[in-house]
């Protein structure tokens, strides 16, 4: 699966639906200990001017032209720190990092005459993804009103085009999905579930979302669900993947769990293609060395916690097991897959807070 900064990779709002507490559940003290562990190494890779990335280099940025994909990599950790508790708005050490980091994107992107936010740090349609998402997830955490209020404008553009992306002229099978950049004509799983995530995000926070858009990404995820079907349309298999594009591609772990996630994003919470992923899933579950393991997870921890019963017990389970027998000394972890690798290690840590966290309830992904 291609990545373009290698990414992934998240995370987080519901759609169309009403919002509801889950029960808390009790957190283990082995995954409390990662938690703590993971969230003190990211905050040390925060550089002086807010931005979280691996590399060592502290250079200052300008504006409209940040160091490669440290606008959505930051957006990523933030996500990270604020699913386990952490917000901007908080008087800690830690919210003061997360305040800084969120300064960092909502100061240092500009986003252009169409509301682009993946050209700044060129990390195109997915770190615009990315992006949106976290600034929907941080309304009402910002730290002061200039940034709450930048926040706003930059998400409301960002959303309209998202929506613009969508209508681009595409063929049948593409129809209704995104890619890499706002102007593609064809479309791929793996973005388009960040740009479905911010929708939901976005909508949650009170912004208008076309029913329209949501219903056209529903069918377009559909289209990728390797199956075959009856006269009516409906699968003639309990349980089945999802492909990287409609109609073709790799079915793999990652791209089920994506798909899983992405219609329950859309409150298709008991569609066909929802329960039978979700079978498969039980089936095939992510193994550490797999490639795009740190990607699949977040979204196979978040989609099979949404169903509930066994396939959230399972799913915790494999994900707790997994990710804090691969965690480092230092709190962080490393992609081990080729794929992934160069992604690094803020990414690969990033992703596993996100898969850890889906018992906090800290943000609105976390409820159905």
């Amino acid at each position: 699966m291609r990545i373009t900064f290698c990414l992934f990779t998240f995370f987080l709002s519901a759609v169309l639906g009403s919002a509801q507490t889950p029960k808390p559940e009790l957190i283990s003290p082995k995954v409390k200990a990662a938690v703590e562990k993971a969230v003190g190494w990211l905050i040390r890779q925060q550089k002086s001017a807010g931005y979280i990335v691996d590399e060592k280099s502290d250079a200052k940025p300008k504006r409209g032209d940040l160091p490669s994909h440290s606008a959505a990599m930051t957006a990523l950790a933030l996500m990270g720190l604020a699913s386990v508790g952490h917000m901007p708005d908080d008087p800690t050490p830690e919210g003061k990092a997360c305040a800084n980091a969120l300064r960092y994107v909502v100061e240092g992107v500009e986003p252009d005459e169409n509301g682009y936010l993946g050209r700044s740090d060129r990390s195109r349609m997915y770190g615009h993804g990315i992006i949106s998402l976290m600034l929907g997830e941080m309304i009402g955490h910002s730290p002061d009103e200039a940034t709450d209020k930048r926040l706003r404008d930059q998400l409301k553009g960002a959303i309209q085009l998202i929506i613009r992306s969508q209508q681009v002229p595409k063929s049948e099978a593409n129809r209704g999905g995104w890619r890499y950049e706002p102007s593609s004509s064809d479309s791929d799983i793996s973005v388009s579930v960040w740009q479905v995530m911010a929708l939901r995000a976005a909508k949650n926070a009170g912004f208008e979302v076309p029913k329209e858009a949501i219903d056209n990404a529903v069918a377009y995820i559909k289209r990728s669900y390797r199956v075959e079907r009856d006269s009516n349309g409906n699968p003639k298999s309990d349980s089945a993947a999802f492909s990287y594009e409609p109609y073709g591609g790799r079915q793999t772990f990652s791209t089920t769990a994506a798909g899983l996630l992405s219609l329950q994003v859309c409150g298709q919470y008991e569609a066909p293609e929802v329960i039978g992923s979700a079978k498969w899933l039980l089936k095939s579950p992510p193994e550490l060395n797999e490639p795009w393991f740190f990607y699949g997870c977040y979204y196979y921890a978040q989609g099979m916690y949404q169903r509930g019963g066994d396939h959230a017990a399972t799913a915790r389970e494999k994900t707790e097991k997994n990710l804090i027998a691969a965690q480092s000394q230092d709190g962080s972890w490393y992609p081990r897959n080729g794929n992934e690798k160069s992604a690094g290690a803020v990414y690969a840590t990033s992703l596993a807070l996100l898969s850890l966290s889906v018992h906090h309830h800290f943000l609105p992904i976390y409820q159905k």
